[in-house]
């Protein structure tokens, strides 16, 4: 559980910093664009009130709350399955950057009411208009993670038994 923990912490901590840095010091809730390394990576200002991509963002309050709250349920699932789970050090690593990620978009949802997204990459003529942060990073890299590295690699998947006929067929 420490591991999660640190993990967790750590991911936390990158998200909010880079979003204080990028989002704050930068100026770019202000000046709206910044462009880093053309087209590859630019810092782009943005409100998701929604999920990915803004999906289910109709910016109400109820919307809000329920999203917080799925996020926190999420959370605590990923714990309590993690606990009952005998899982390797990146399987753990994993479970603490998702929880990491998603708590520090909820921190976003209850401060400003929205996920404050910057990230935007586009590439070879592809103009992105979609953009995203570091908590976005953590929370798709640690659930990737465990469905990676969750399981026992040495055991194959159970066969299901075949049913011996009936008597008289």
């Amino acid at each position: 559980m420490r591991i999660i923990f640190w993990a967790g912490f750590a991911a936390f901590l990158a998200d909010q910093l880079s979003k204080y840095i990028v989002v704050h010091a930068m100026e770019l809730s202000r000046i709206r664009s910044i462009d880093v390394l053309p087209p590859l990576i630019n810092f782009r200002y943005g409100e998701n009130r929604g999920i990915n991509f803004g999906l289910f963002g109709d910016g109400s309050d109820a919307s809000r709350w329920i999203l917080i709250g799925l996020a926190c349920a999420i959370c605590v699932g990923v714990v309590v399955w993690a606990n009952r789970q005998t899982m390797s050090l990146w399987a753990n690593i994993s479970a603490g950057m998702l929880i990491g990620g998603a708590l520090a978009n909820v921190v976003d949802r209850l401060i400003y009411g929205y996920v404050l997204d910057f990230l935007n990459m586009s590439c070879c003529g592809i103009n992105n208009p979609f953009v995203f942060n570091i908590a976005d990073i953590f929370i798709f890299a640690g659930a990737l993670g465990l469905i990676y590295f969750t399981g026992d690699p040495k055991k194959p998947a159970k066969a299901t038994p075949k049913k011996a006929p009936k008597k008289g067929q």
